[in-house]
């Protein structure tokens, strides 16, 4: 298994460094096994094409982020959470913005939106008492964090991620608090 690991990150490696050079869709198998001194036959034995490879990547690498965090934690925690998150993005900014941009079957975008959808469920229905949330609602909020998110990351010159983070938090303080404000008014007004 060790070896695997090796092998793929060899290969992963060797993508994200074409990556820096030219488009993904210029990018082919052969190049990236030439890059790291393997033949086809090793990728293909471990990875279908390009875009599992890119996925493969995202995948093992928000996994470490992943692996020692307590996601049933406090509204502060939260935040520290979603800081890590955008630091590692902003990290490798490059990668994720090129891999963003693949269109098509097996983009990368669908893959991350599917990917990180069940952590936005799980976040949404802690935020809703643990209830199970609906798919409108798993869209609308998930499409809002997912899009911005995305959004952020195709920005050739992105904000640094404390700086979106930062945005990010105030305007969603600023949502709640202004509808708690106009629901306590309807409240009060006379029938």
């Amino acid at each position: 298994m060790a070896d695997s690991n090796i092998t793929k990150r060899a290969l992963a490696d060797s993508l994200k460094e074409l990556m820096e050079e030219q488009p993904f869709q210029k990018i082919n198998v052969a190049q990236i096994c030439e890059r790291c001194s393997m033949n086809r036959k090793s990728f293909y034995y471990h990875f279908k094409d390009k875009y599992d490879l890119v996925n493969w990547i995202f995948d093992t690498e928000f996994i470490t982020l992943l692996k020692h965090e307590n996601l049933n934690v406090g509204y502060q925690e939260h935040w520290g959470f979603v800081g890590k998150i955008c630091g590692y993005f902003y990290q490798n900014h490059s990668f994720y913005r090129k891999a963003l941009q693949i269109k098509g079957q097996n983009s990368f975008s669908d893959h991350f939106r599917e990917y990180v959808r069940p952590f936005i469920a799980q976040r949404i229905s802690g935020l809703f008492g643990g209830e199970q949330v609906d798919e409108f609602t798993l869209d609308f909020l998930g499409d809002a964090v997912i899009c911005a998110t995305e959004r952020w990351l195709l920005t050739k010159e992105c904000m640094p991620p404390e700086q979106f983070v930062a945005k990010l938090k105030r305007l969603t303080e600023k949502c709640a608090h202004s509808i708690c404000r106009e629901m306590t008014q309807a409240e009060q007004e006379p029938c």
